[in-house]
């Protein structure tokens, strides 16, 4: 025993993950990751901090946030018992895994994606599975997520995609919601920019799984909320593995006030859907850049400049970006998130400056 590393006692499988992190930069103009630049009204932020006021600090929230459940239940048209929140939907993503996989089961997710899945499928000793998106265009490959599903324990589709844009279509999904042999989560934390949702297949289809979160079209990143939907039995499985109390009573009482406002929230999200349109369109004009087509609040771009070179050039300018060239299939590319009008334009300046060697 005196011979071993303290992390022996750690499993194998996790000893050799690289864990997820993103390293801190400041920027001018921050387009890295994936959030929604226009804030939540001033007098929704006061009325928040005073209902928050108004209750104890030193007592636990509710067991069950029923309040807020129920507020979800009447947005989504939902059951109430089939409802779980979380803080964040990464929370409950997590959760669902750790009732599902282990030592001898399996996970598919299409790659490249949003790598915490494959992450904490290996932490949980179970086999991820990657079905690669098609090369030429980065959409999903439905007949090999199909072939795949049939045989996995868990499928879980991203869509839009993170960090591609790409929407799984509605038939795409049937298709794979019939032929799975277990769950299929349905990650949708950039829903609101595309314009589908899952949610419509839930009732025929007691195998699915949908998440969203209030980090991305809710403006709640800093206070991090994301609730789950499924079928009421499937639910009751994956509460067994969420932690109690895991939703603080100020980002409860939040998510419920901006549920009850989302349409105060529906101009931002109009404006962050034609400025990707037109960014977007902006990039196609600029011969040596490459932009793939985008449901999402972010684009995803390749040029013939190695990607760390252009996002330090970008870097310079006060522009920051994603660098996501060292994901499956995404050599040179960078993950651009649609910021306000005026950051979008400073990022299209920085870009020709970096591609021009003028950075």
């Amino acid at each position: 025993m005196r011979n071993r590393s303290p992390s022996d006692a750690v499993k194998p499988e996790v000893r050799g993950l690289t864990a997820y992190t993103l390293k801190h930069f400041e920027a001018d103009v921050k387009l890295d990751q994936n959030e929604n630049p226009y804030e939540l009204p001033l007098d929704l932020k006061r009325e928040i901090v005073d209902r928050v006021l108004r209750r104890p600090w030193g007592r636990y929230p509710e067991f069950v946030p029923a309040a807020v459940i129920k507020t979800l239940a009447k947005f989504s048209g939902w059951h109430e018992d089939g409802i779980l929140v979380g803080n964040g939907s990464n929370e409950l993503i997590q959760a669902t895994l750790t009732v599902t996989l282990g030592p001898g089961r399996s996970l598919v997710a299409p790659q490249p994606t949003f790598m915490l899945y494959k992450l904490m499928a290996t932490a949980l000793q179970a086999r991820a599975i990657d079905v690669l998106l098609k090369p030429e265009d980065l959409t999903f490959d439905v007949d090999a997520l199909i072939l795949a599903a049939r045989s996995s324990d868990v499928v879980v589709v991203c869509s839009p995609n993170n960090p591609t844009g790409t929407p799984l279509e509605h038939d795409a999904l049937v298709g794979v919601l019939k032929n799975a042999r277990g769950l299929v989560l349905v990650d949708e934390a950039y829903h609101e920019f595309s314009g589908q949702t899952a949610l419509p297949l839930l009732a025929n289809h007691a195998n699915l799984v949908v998440l969203r979160t209030f980090s991305k079209a809710l403006a709640m990143a800093g206070l991090r909320f994301g609730y789950l939907m499924a079928h009421p039995e499937i639910a009751r499985e994956i509460y067994k593995a969420k932690l109690p109390y895991n939703v603080n009573i100020f980002t409860l009482t939040a998510a419920d006030l901006v549920i009850e406002r989302r349409a105060a929230l529906a101009e931002a999200i109009s404006r962050l859907i034609q400025e990707r349109e037109r960014v977007t369109a902006e990039l196609q004009k600029r011969p040596s850049v490459h932009v793939f087509p985008s449901k999402a609040n972010f684009v995803l771009i390749r040029t013939a400049k190695p990607a760390r070179e252009l996002f330090d050039a970008l870097y310079k300018q006060g522009v920051l970006v994603r660098d996501v060239s060292s994901y499956l299939l995404l050599e040179r590319c960078l993950r651009v998130s649609i910021g306000l009008p005026e950051e979008n334009d400073r990022f299209l300046q920085a870009l020709d400056g970096a591609l021009e060697n003028k950075s």
